[in-house]
């Protein structure tokens, strides 16, 4: 019965106005200084620390350029076999001889078919300049 003679407990709520504005906390120049140190000290170790880090992926991206340029030069490699040993088919005399005979339909010619080719000296190319000295080119 000790709850039902007691009687409520009553609260009293106050404003009061604090004014804070004109307090400044007083910080000591030498605990700055040690923090911008530290500030500075753990800012040229995460520059290492990125420089690092971007160092080793430049490298592995790097690493994988190469690969990639040494299989296009196998590749690039094996096409230049591959042409050359083409060329060299497509220059083959006897297999020029028998696309003329058989698809062209050529034959050898007749020795009075074939003229020699003399060689003209300077002189007689010079005369031809000298007869025709008004030809229109």
């Amino acid at each position: 019965m000790v709850g039902k003679n007691k009687p409520a407990m009553v609260e009293f709520h106050t404003v009061k106005r604090i004014d804070n504005s004109r307090l400044v906390r007083h910080v000591e120049p030498v605990k700055m200084r040690n923090l911008y140190k530290t500030a500075a000290l753990g800012a040229v170790v995460a520059v290492c620390c990125m420089l690092y880090v971007y160092q080793h992926f430049r490298c592995i991206d790097l690493s994988f350029q190469l690969e990639e340029l040494r299989a296009t030069q196998e590749q690039s490699l094996a096409l230049n076999g591959g042409l050359k040993l083409e060329i060299a088919t497509l220059r083959d005399p006897q297999r020029i001889d028998l696309l003329a005979r058989h698809q062209l339909g050529l034959t050898e010619p007749t020795p009075t078919q074939v003229r020699e080719y003399t060689a003209f000296d300077g002189s007689q190319v010079a005369a031809v300049h000298y007869v025709r000295p008004y030809r229109a080119p």
